[in-house]
């Protein structure tokens, strides 16, 4: 009802606006931001100094780029302006440069209110020009012969046709002048070339205290203050190394004159106090307010975690496709995930990001003030609370109404909160343990699940991967919940899924990870046609695959694919897909192919068509099996034939039982970066692999029966020929461990026409690991010779190292 009023209400003004004849204006107004300026009493800065000496030092260093453009980068309130300000009062960088001039740049990118400002100040006085042509000649001509530094500060705009015809007629200053910019966007600094980039942190603690103090304590006598500074130091937390915070909280605390008034301030939520809804949070909107619409809906979502929670970005994404926050046409919805969280996070509202091996951010943080200011935003529709026991968290707060995403964390031998019970238009429930050997009564997950009934997100599992949780039966009444989109149920106890949850016909992922008592997946699981994602990662008790699961055309992500043991795998003849299923599908990103020693038909593995998998990067082939021994050359032959696609980025071979590693695609495998070789029994030689043009990572793990490394592990043949000057080319991490029997590490190296000087050895290796090789006798020269290489070796008494 309130929608319709709504819309009827727009109706009768968009007819007024006709009736009238009203315009509507697209014309940008002046920005009511305050403007800064570079006028500062540095003895009224605090800390810094470290930042300050490294910006003084990129100021007046000498650069091929000209000019020199360095950004200062951070979210709003951490400080950029004034290190800016700081730095440019320094006598070195005064003395380094002919003219100094800063301009407060803001929203919008105004070409002619900034080229008039820079002529300003390079001349004195306000030019009475109107075309931005002539504009740009004037300072092309102010600043001829000299050399300058220019700080723009607080620019927003990363449109580089604005900022392309500015930076060209700046061109015209000497060598050696620069360009300072501070912004909160990462693009800006990018878009800008930036040669060096300062990222703004919080400020330590006791400096922070040191800027709060001469705040809150100003006025006061000696004996207030020692009164209030344990509980000052306390309000001090709530800043979290924010510089602004410090001094608005302090400011604000200046006229609270007794201590329960400042006990009153200790016990508020940051967003309840209207000092600081304007002057904390005012800069933090303006980041905000510049995020596309989509993207706000994202953010505000983000304070269903409580503070200091590690979000995992992959779980993050799936929460938000969930509820449909990531529908952009024909976009894929996992790509427009990763681009918002990349908004997200180049705009400063994410932070202490965490990374993979390879460099990409797989989790971060939000600043506490962030999330407060989320939660001020949110007005309570995303919440997390704690069970103490000690109150009802939902029926005793304020915000019972409101809450539409709700996380939860049960604390042990505390009773789960049957308020939540009450809480039916919830769209996400998440669950949160303290404690891995916690778990709900039995009567719980029934109840919970016929209640509920409006959920589109549900966690029961452990939000963390590798820990454990002792619920061990998932209730029918799951199938309830006929809206749902996202399960997580990871790392569970529980033996086997429900049937009924095969009706939730919504449902795009399903987290099953870690599950390691798991034996099968429900046989209707084909009728989840819109699951785009299983996460079975780690469910090593999985007996098979069920038949269903070739049917599932929209599944992207499959981390496990166990192959059945047919009629030895407990009468699974009926019921499990084989290997040949997977050509039915698309898988993105990684695959681990299990129990490949069950493979009775080789033609099987060859209808795969595993090569076909254009958007898989990462495979891991084992070898092992149910059945009883198979011969060395039948796992030849299986490695042959399953043959991955030749973008793959990743490839891990275990158990193999071969003779040999050779398979005719290997070699073709250019854009190879990581190579896992674990327990190759059989293995007497090591494949070629110094011809990988791409390999950096190689990890060489459990062959009992090599004994030697020689020619054939860089790729020249036995008479000595071969098609490359450099070997290994790219490896930077090689890993050897627990090869027992390995004797001889050398290199006969006798290239017809071509000396021993000629050839290079792993030009790019920076760590090498040698771990359990006891009759290993010496290393090749190249590694002896390496004195920069990072060498950790155990194990090996021949080497002298015990």
């Amino acid at each position: 009802m309130k929608i319709k009023e709504v819309n009827e209400n727009l109706d009768v003004i968009a007819k007024q606006k006709d009736r009238y004849k009203f315009n509507v204006s697209r014309s940008v107004g002046n920005s009511d931001r305050v403007q800064s300026t570079s006028f500062v009493d540095v003895s009224d800065i605090y800390g810094r100094v470290e930042d300050k000496n490294t910006l003084v030092r990129m100021l007046c260093e000498s650069s091929e780029q000209h000019p020199h453009i360095i950004s200062i980068l951070g979210m709003g309130g951490i400080g950029k302006t004034t290190l800016a300000q700081f730095a440019s009062k320094d006598s070195e960088v005064i003395n380094n440069f002919d003219k100094v001039t800063w301009v407060c740049v803001s929203e919008p990118f105004d070409e002619n209110r900034i080229a008039k400002a820079i002529i300003e100040s390079l001349e004195g006085c306000t030019p009475n020009l109107g075309e931005l042509e002539s504009l740009f000649q004037r300072i092309s001509r102010s600043i001829a012969g000299k050399k300058f530094l220019l700080i723009l500060d607080d620019v927003w705009s990363d449109d580089y046709k604005k900022w392309e015809p500015l930076h060209h007629c700046l061109k015209n200053g000497l060598r050696g002048s620069k360009i300072l910019i501070t912004t909160r966007k990462e693009s800006v600094a990018g878009m800008m070339e930036s040669i060096g980039i300062i990222a703004v942190k919080e400020m330590p603690n006791e400096e922070c205290w040191l800027l709060f103090r001469r705040f809150a304590f100003s006025g006061r006598s000696q004996e207030e203050c020692e009164n209030l500074e344990e509980i000052g130091k306390k309000i001090l937390n709530k800043c979290k190394g924010l510089p602004l915070a410090a001094k608005t909280i302090g400011s604000l605390l200046r006229f609270k004159k007794t201590r329960e008034e400042w006990q009153n301030i200790l016990d508020s939520d940051l967003w309840e106090l209207e000092e600081c809804e304007k002057d904390i949070f005012g800069p933090l909107l303006l980041s905000y307010n510049d995020l596309p619409f989509k993207i706000k809906r994202c953010f505000t979502y983000c304070v269903i975690f409580p503070k200091d929670h590690n979000i995992e970005k992959d779980y993050l994404i799936k929460l938000w496709m969930a509820h449909d926050y990531l529908k952009e046409g024909n976009k894929v919805m996992e790509i427009v995930g990763q681009e918002y969280f990349d908004y997200l996070a180049s705009r400063s509202f994410f932070q202490e990001f965490k990374k993979d091996d390879d460099n990409n951010i797989i989790g971060c943080k939000m600043h506490d003030l962030v999330h407060d200011f989320a939660q001020f935003l949110s007005k309570n529709e995303c919440i997390s609370i704690e069970d103490d026991g000690l109150k009802d968290p939902i029926i005793n707060s304020s915000y019972h109404e409101q809450v539409c995403h709700l996380m939860v964390t049960i604390h042990r031998d505390y009773s789960f909160p049957n308020s939540i019970f009450s809480l039916r238009r919830i769209h996400s429930f998440l669950c949160n343990f303290e404690d891995s050997s916690d778990q709900l009564a039995p009567n719980i997950l029934p109840k919970l699940f016929g209640e509920l009934t409006c959920l589109k997100a549900l966690t029961i599992g452990s939000m963390v991967k590798w820990s454990a949780n002792v619920i061990e039966d998932i209730p029918k009444e799951i199938g309830k919940l006929i809206h749902l989109r996202y399960v997580n149920l990871r790392a569970l106890i529980v033996r086997k899924l429900p049937e009924e949850l095969c009706g939730l016909y919504n449902l795009q992922t399903l987290d099953i990870s870690d599950c390691e008592v798991l034996e099968e997946l429900p046989q209707g699981i084909g009728k989840l046609i819109n699951l785009r994602h299983l996460e079975n990662d780690g469910v090593w008790s999985l007996r098979y695959m069920p038949i269903g699961i070739q049917r599932l055309t929209n599944l992207r992500t499959l981390r496990l694919f166990v192959v059945s043991g047919g009629g030895g795998g407990g009468g699974t003849d009926n019921k499990a897909c084989s290997l040949e299923g997977l050509k039915y599908l698309n898988i993105f990103g990684e695959l681990r192919i299990a129990k490949l020693g069950n493979v009775s038909n080789v033609d099987e593995a060859r209808r795969s068509e595993l090569k076909n998998q254009e958007n898989l990067l990462h495979l891991s082939l084992d070898f092992n099996t149910d059945e009883g021994e198979r011969t060395n050359e039948d796992d030849e032959v299986l490695l042959e034939i399953l043959q991955p696609p030749l973008n793959l980025e990743k490839l891990v071979i275990r158990n193999y039982r071969g003779n040999t590693i050779l398979p005719n695609w290997m070699m073709s495998l250019t854009k190879l970066k990581r190579l896992t070789l674990s327990t190759c029994m059989n293995l007497k030689h090591l494949p070629p692999l110094g011809k990988l043009s791409s390999l950096e990572y190689l990890y060489i793990i459990f062959m009992w029966s090599l004994k030697m490394v020689s020619n054939e592990f860089l790729g020249i043949e036995s008479d000595g020929t071969s098609s490359s000057f450099i070997f290994f080319p790219k490896l930077k991490t090689l890993w050897l461990y627990n090869m027992f029997e390995w004797e001889e590490w050398d290199y006969e190296i006798t290239r017809k026409g071509e000396k021993e000087d000629d050839i290079t050895i792993m030009p790019s290796l920076v760590s090498l690991t040698i771990l359990e090789c006891p009759k290993l006798k010496a290393l090749p020269n190249h590694l002896v010779q390496n004195k920069a290489l990072k060498k950790h070796i155990a194990g090996c008494p021949l080497l002298g190292y015990n």
